[in-house]
């Protein structure tokens, strides 16, 4: 086992050293700048109507959107990205043919959306602990903007973890994808706006928390790109993928080899 975890790691050492491009900018100053606006805005012009009158939808669209939400848990996508993480590298292990590298590309796809939603999901989670904002469900008795560190799960409203796990999972697909990139940005907001119908949080918490994991994913692709694995840096500086998602497996052999 020792033997096997040294050899991995002298991999990524090579991949790093032959791939010796500098880290790509991260845009953290401009993502936090324009995150930390639009969640000002949504909290004046939109957290108290909507948190008003989330209550009052259908009955119908609320079981609508409480069926929908579910997206956004982590559990499915760690579970079958974990199972191809897992799967693929051993088909390589043994069998290091075309076909054990087509299994390594997708390990290496499967690693990447693992770590983002993983890692992104944990610090959300303890960032909405510290903040202690309350849920639309105290609307009445406590308005919008109370806040209260570590109290419990009712007051873990900002971020939206659900959110942040879309924000994750649909900036992976936007970077593996470049094409429909703006089909996955609208389809990640209607999945975060399902946390608003179902009254577990308010807008400005869906914002922040699409917000962050899509940047997560994006600073995790910059990590991916350092090592050649999955992306590359583009002329622009910014994380593409090595290959189209469903490329050949003889171009991306050869990538993998210069």
């Amino acid at each position: 086992m020792q033997a096997s975890f040294r050899e991995w790691q002298n991999w990524l050492e090579a991949r790093k050293r032959r791939n010796c491009t500098l880290f790509p900018n991260l845009y953290w100053r401009q993502t936090l700048a324009v995150t930390a606006g639009l969640v000002f805005i949504a909290a004046l012009t939109l957290d108290i109507p909507l948190g008003m009158s989330a209550r009052e939808l259908p009955a119908f669209t609320r079981a609508l959107g409480s069926d929908i939400t579910d997206v956004g848990k982590s559990g499915w996508i760690l579970f079958l990205s974990a199972f191809i993480l897992i799967a693929g590298t051993a088909a390589w292990w043994r069998n290091r043919t075309r076909q054990g590298i087509r299994a390594l590309m997708y390990a290496n796809l499967a690693a990447y959306v693992f770590l983002s939603v993983a890692l992104s999901g944990l610090s959300a989670n303890i960032i909405k602990r510290i903040i202690g904002r309350a849920r639309p469900i105290y609307f009445d008795d406590l308005g919008p903007f109370h806040f209260s560190a570590f109290s419990g799960s009712r007051f873990e409203s900002f971020p939206s973890g659900h959110s942040t796990t879309i924000g994750a999972l649909f900036m992976a697909f936007a970077l593996l994808t470049p094409r429909y990139r703006i089909a996955f940005f609208l389809i990640a907001v209607f999945f975060g706006m399902t946390r608003v119908i179902v009254g577990a949080h308010y807008p400005s918490d869906v914002i922040a928390g699409l917000a962050y994991g899509g940047w997560f994913s994006f600073m995790m692709a910059a990590v991916f790109s350092r090592y050649g694995l999955v992306f590359l840096i583009d002329r622009h500086g910014i994380p593409a993928p090595r290959l189209p998602l469903f490329s050949g497996i003889r171009a991306w052999k050869a990538k993998r080899t210069t």
